[in-house]
């Protein structure tokens, strides 16, 4: 008898069938991955699981019961906990207080919270766990990647029979992922089953033990992750052959115009005296490790963050640009790596999403044209495929790959000539992946500039004519396409701190 099984799982959202008599089944002490397409049900299924949604019909045996969570802290008291792809943590608070909020570290009977002890138990789980995160550190204050490691740590602070991942990887680095899989197999290794939920195929084979497939609200298939290819799981995925083949050549020659010139750029302690051009038609890729400064640079350079020093020029002239009021009018667009935060007005429906940075286009007198705004937003749906059963449906309701083509279509609309896509493709499918590098070489070949903010590097070395790599703050090389690899790549991206290590 599985340790978890769902069984004939449906469940519809207005206008959607989310879920088509799924069912599912995890073992004691496995790794067992779920994958899909954006929209195929997948996070649905799991919010279920934890309580956050109620089924339809179907049912749910645990332990050996039925089992009808009635919300995620149920769920977790009985040892089902998830780890959301979209972050669910207080960014006002401490890293410790988040991890143990609700059990609090308590003094003199219970009346005063013991900070310090609180401090020390999240300080003793992150060297269990091999986490350099500061206890003490306020959260809004780290990256997207470390924030995903406090949430994954508060997690496994519980006494959990099943930990659900979903897409735990996609803000980590590389040295980060291996950490988490140490960790998962830890826990597996103590009998904790895991639901690792991930967009990333080639690290399914290194971590799980089985793969089950989801596609339009129903499973495809189960199997044993030994017994198939990266391309058996894509094309039960998504019914279609994808190739990714990395750029070889560089689509735009050295004398083309100079559309954006960053010299001498200071912002922070990330922003160190970063120089470089970026040219018409060309889509420039930023590599670099966790903490090397690409992020961000894009918001110096979009307003979002202070600068204290250097130049800005756009097609040849200076740009003062304090805000990203000022960006927006000098024809910069920014897709932010957090589009639940920065990207998006989850209360608002996706038509209003869309037309959120044009609505001028849309104004007669004190009014807007309501129809034209309906009509334009219809138009970048059905460009993009963007999967929502209307333009009034609210945009938190869609999935999150179907969340990032509403930002996409935002800044298209708003026919900006420089673009800053930051992690365009993190936490989406294989098949919303090549719909986004399609459109990006059209935008491209259109004309448009494109700054290209990636941690993924087949991804980097699949899209851009150039790459920037930085590290510690500094842009350590720049290289053309047609010279570069993953080895060169990394060799820059961790120059600055051999030189520093090499300095101590």
């Amino acid at each position: 008898m599985p340790l978890l099984k769902l069984e004939s799982i449906s469940k519809r959202f207005p206008g959607v069938h989310a879920l088509k008599n799924v069912s599912f089944g995890l073992e004691r002490g496995e790794i067992h991955a779920l994958v899909g397409e954006n929209g195929a049900g997948k996070s649905t299924m799991m919010k279920i699981l934890t309580g956050i949604h109620q089924k339809d019909s179907g049912e749910i045996h645990y332990l050996d019961r039925l089992f009808n969570p009635r919300d995620p802290k149920h769920a977790l008291e009985v040892g089902i906990g998830i780890v959301h792809q979209e972050l669910n943590m207080m960014d006002h608070l401490t890293v410790a207080q988040n991890i143990f909020i609700g059990r609090e570290s308590m003094r003199s009977g219970g009346v005063f919270l013991d900070e310090r002890q609180q401090n020390r138990r999240a300080a003793e789980l992150f060297e269990k766990l091999n986490m350099n995160i500061d206890p003490t550190e306020t959260l809004g204050r780290l990256t997207v990647g470390k924030q995903q490691m406090v949430e994954i740590a508060k997690a496994v602070s519980h006494d959990l029979r099943v930990l659900i991942l979903d897409e735990p990887t996609a803000a980590l680095t590389d040295t980060e992922i291996d950490e988490l899989f140490s960790i998962m197999r830890d826990l597996r290794s103590r009998g904790v089953s895991m639901i690792h939920i991930s967009h990333r195929l080639d690290e399914i084979h290194q971590i799980t033990d089985r793969v089950s497939v989801m596609r339009d609200g129903e499973m495809v298939d189960t199997r044993n992750t030994a017994d198939v290819t990266k391309q058996d799981i894509i094309n039960m995925m998504v019914g279609r052959v994808i190739y990714e083949e990395p750029k070889t050549e560089n689509r735009v020659g050295a004398d083309a115009e100079v559309v954006l010139r960053v010299r001498g750029l200071n912002a922070g302690k990330l922003v160190q005296d970063v120089s470089f051009e970026l040219r018409r038609g060309e889509i420039l890729g930023f590599a670099g490790l966790m903490g090397a400064g690409r992020t961000e640079t894009a918001r110096a350079i979009f307003g979002a963050d202070e600068v204290q020093s250097g130049s800005i020029e756009i097609n040849g002239r200076p740009a003062h640009i304090t805000s990203p009021q000022d960006a927006v009018a000098h024809g910069i667009g920014y897709l932010s790596e957090d589009r639940k935060r920065y990207g998006l007005a989850l209360g608002l429906a996706v038509k209003d999403n869309v037309v959120l940075a044009t609505y001028e286009e849309f104004q007669k007198g004190p009014f807007v044209n309501a129809r034209k705004a309906e009509q334009r937003t219809r138009e970048y749906v059905d460009r993009l495929n963007i999967k929502t059963p209307s333009v009034d449906q609210l945009v938190r309701n869609l999935s999150g790959g179907n969340q990032q083509k509403v930002v996409l279509a935002k800044w298209l609309i708003r026919n900006s000539d420089i673009l800053i896509f930051d992690e365009p493709t993190r936490g989406i499918d294989v098949g919303a992946k090549s719909e986004i590098y399609t459109l990006m070489n059209e935008l491209a070949s259109q004309g448009k500039s494109i700054i290209m903010i990636s941690s993924e590097l087949p991804e980097i070395l699949r899209m851009s004519d150039r790459i920037v790599v930085m590290c510690e703050g500094r842009i350590t090389g720049e290289i053309d396409i047609s010279e570069a690899s993953q080895e060169r790549i990394m060799e820059y991206a961790t120059m600055r701190s051999q030189e520093t290590l090499a300095r101590s």
